[in-house]
């Protein structure tokens, strides 16, 4: 797959093994994603064990990202880790994670989640809580809004996807600035969709790692 140079790749390496993500490593690849807490942890502590002579890292640059439903209490096992949090879905979410950076003296950078699908089953924001959270007085000081992440309904209907798609970019275009300036939509199955309407980053797994394995 080919990507405009100034959109980013983040590998969806949930439910695949540290072979494949060094192997993706070693193709290039920097910024791996997962979703489930217990899997993440796991994949840090095993390749921050994997050094040199000398004792440093040999993947010292692999940026982490968290793409899942992150339940409050399974907060220390993702934060100090991570890059990015682009699944922040809610407000109870929200001021966990400032509290939690307060506590631990860190800026945690995130993506609002925006739910725009049909599949009521899919976390997020509406597009008018996004707006509460971004312009209302609650102030979040231990919490950096680097933009929106978003899914398009999952169905054969390109029309549909392309609606998704343009209410996402819309609502990222109210507030784009230069610290909020990531659009997270686009996957395997419809990321070229979602470069036509702005995608700064796509979440690609199956497209890179093949079939989950479970």
């Amino acid at each position: 797959m080919e990507l405009p140079s100034d959109v980013k790749l983040a590998a969806v390496s949930k439910f695949h093994p540290v072979d494949a993500i060094i192997e993706a490593y070693s193709a290039g690849q920097r910024i791996f994603a997962e979703s489930r807490p217990q899997e993440l942890y796991a994949k840090v502590k095993e390749l921050d064990g994997m050094r040199d002579s000398d004792g440093n890292s040999l993947y010292p640059d692999i940026e982490w990202h968290f793409i899942g439903h992150l339940q409050t209490n399974k907060l220390k096992m993702v934060l100090p880790y991570v890059s990015l949090v682009q699944s922040v879905d809610s407000l109870h979410l929200l001021e966990a994670i400032d509290r939690w950076g307060k506590d631990n003296a860190r800026v945690i950078n995130v993506l609002l989640e925006c739910h725009v699908a049909a599949e009521q089953t899919k976390q997020g924001f509406s597009e008018e809580e996004i707006r509460q959270v971004l312009t209302g007085e609650r102030q979040y000081p231990n919490v950096k809004f680097c933009g929106l992440m978003g899914m398009a309904t999952f169905t054969d209907d390109m029309t549909v996807v392309r609606g998704d798609f343009a209410r996402l970019k819309h609502l990222f275009d109210e507030f784009f600035s230069p610290d909020f300036r990531e659009l997270s939509i686009g996957m395997s199955e419809d990321y070229r969709i979602a470069l036509e309407y702005g995608s700064t980053m796509v979440r690609i797994g199956t497209m890179i790692f093949g079939p989950r394995v479970y």
